[in-house]
């Protein structure tokens, strides 16, 4: 190596050397961000009830990370997003786990369903008041609405 100049073979061999960071990690947004996206545990306590986070996020369009559960309802603009991969619908056999992390999502459109170890963001309005579902009969507590979500 001439003295005060780099070859470009050897800046190639120190950059190929060098750590690199997963797009996810660098395009992820601060903790604490609104736009960060958070887990599907985190809106739960351990006793089922809402989290503080939850509480503050109500009314807030929030993203949160999990995975689609296998529709309830074909052409539906509804599903249950899992905080883990789900093989079958966790509510339509009685000898599947009960899922405790679970979020249902209304969302803008009929939704074309993810396979069940695909991760995906959902993007929606944190709504934290008792609901039925119309399309499927799903009542539940916690869901996002005017949603959207994308791998």
């Amino acid at each position: 190596m001439i003295e005060g100049k780099m070859h470009r073979r050897h800046f190639l061999m120190t950059a190929a050397s060098a750590p690199v960071l997963s797009a996810p990690t660098f395009l992820r947004a601060a903790p604490g961000d609104p736009d960060a996206p958070i887990k599907v545990r985190d809106l739960y306590t351990r006793e089922r009830g809402f989290s503080d986070l939850a509480t503050t996020l109500q009314g807030q369009r929030i993203s949160v990370e999990g995975y689609m559960a296998p529709p309830l309802k074909a052409q539906s603009s509804f599903f249950v997003l899992t905080g883990r991969p789900m093989a079958v619908c966790p509510f339509c056999e009685s000898e599947v786990e009960w899922i405790e992390d679970i979020l249902p999502v209304q969302t803008k459109r009929i939704v074309d369903p993810v396979y069940y170890t695909v991760g995906i963001e959902t993007r929606g309005v944190l709504s934290l008041e008792t609901f039925t579902d119309p399309e499927t009969g799903f009542v539940g507590k916690m869901r996002l609405t005017d949603a959207s979500f994308s791998r």
